[in-house]
């Protein structure tokens, strides 16, 4: 089958590769789409993987049932595969909180992904596909989706007449936009792209602020909310960003980090204290999670199909990447087609 293998390096290499062979309790899936993700853009970059190279990245995985054992889904299921399996068995697992589990096994990462024209799976973490949901740009609800969704409604608790700021506005964030609206919150978006910012608007954002026309971020969404937002999601993973979402708040408040970096970041200690403030991370989302996220985009709630700005075959994957290095405005979410 065709792949597109890590072996380190900048740029990934399509190659043939032996054709994964299910074990007794797997489905081995045909792969319809897989999302391009800033995470394996990390790898990229030279974060470690934790299966050392040769490995086929990609962990935002759609597509059809080939081959399962008997009792599984039917042959010809479209399925939707979560990023991250948990082992189900360790105290996180036990307590619900498989976001954290410590035995966590994810695709693109521990083993081979979803950027080749086949993967294996346990049955157990194949989501049913609903005829209404894409199939193709459908894949960017395993991560792109699920994600925000775990973030806004377990982690950061998002009541309806809330008021949520977010800061980043790329395929995460505007999924973020979408999740926090339908909670019922009035949504703040912030970003340096007007187009952003637009389709924001377009998602149901009350309020946009862009960065690069304002001395201060964080002081437009206190004064534009009369005090600062009640939750506030950074979805860049910068410390500086971290710091304004956080100086955005109104006392009281909740930042949750949602973007990834492996870089310090510094509050007021004083302002924690005094003004009662919570710092709270957000990991993924739980398997429990994945059927009321499908049912969401299944009753056309969220915005599937147009979060995907770019569609890449399986030979152009390096372009993906490269548009999402340099930051191209005019990307949101990229897919890989197989």
């Amino acid at each position: 089958m065709r792949a597109a293998v890590f072996h380190g390096g900048k740029t990934l290499s399509v190659e043939e590769v032996d054709r994964p062979k299910p074990a007794h309790d797997e489905v081995l899936v045909r792969v319809a789409a897989c999302g391009i993700c800033r995470t394996d853009l990390h790898y990229l970059h030279g974060v470690p993987t934790f299966k050392e190279p040769p490995l086929i990245l990609g962990h935002e995985i759609s597509g059809t049932v080939e081959e399962a054992p008997h009792g599984g889904p039917e042959i010809g299921q479209r399925v939707l595969i979560p990023p991250v399996i948990p082992c189900g068995e360790c105290e996180y697992c036990l307590q619900g909180r498989g976001t954290l589990c410590t035995h966590m096994v994810m695709l693109g990462n521990h083993r081979d992904g979803g950027f080749a024209e086949y993967v294996a799976v346990s049955q157990s973490v194949t989501f049913p596909l609903p005829d209404t949901v894409p199939l193709q740009e459908g894949c960017i609800i395993s991560d792109a989706f699920s994600t925000p969704y775990h973030a806004v409604i377990n982690r950061a608790e998002v009541k309806p007449g809330q008021t949520v700021a977010i800061f980043g506005c790329g395929g995460v964030g505007l999924a973020a936009v979408q999740m926090a609206v339908l909670a019922g919150a009035r949504v703040v978006a912030v970003d340096l792209v007007e187009e952003k910012l637009l389709l924001a608007e377009d998602f149901g954002a009350w309020l946009t602020i862009n960065a690069s026309g304002v001395d201060d971020a964080a002081k437009e969404v206190r004064r534009l909310t009369s005090g600062g937002a009640d939750v506030a999601l950074e979805v860049i993973g910068n410390p500086a960003t971290i710091r304004q979402a956080f100086d955005s708040l109104r006392w009281g408040g909740r930042l949750m980090v949602v973007g990834y970096t492996d870089k310090e970041v510094s509050f007021s200690g004083a302002k924690l204290m005094f003004r009662e403030m919570e710092v709270r991370g957000s990991l993924g989302c739980g398997l429990h999670d994945f059927p009321k996220v499908i049912d969401l985009a299944a009753m056309g709630l969220l915005k599937v199909k147009e979060m995907v700005s770019h569609r890449f075959a399986l030979e152009d994957i390096n372009e993906g990447f490269r548009l999402l290095e340099t930051g191209d405005p005019g990307l949101l979410r990229g897919i890989v087609l197989l």
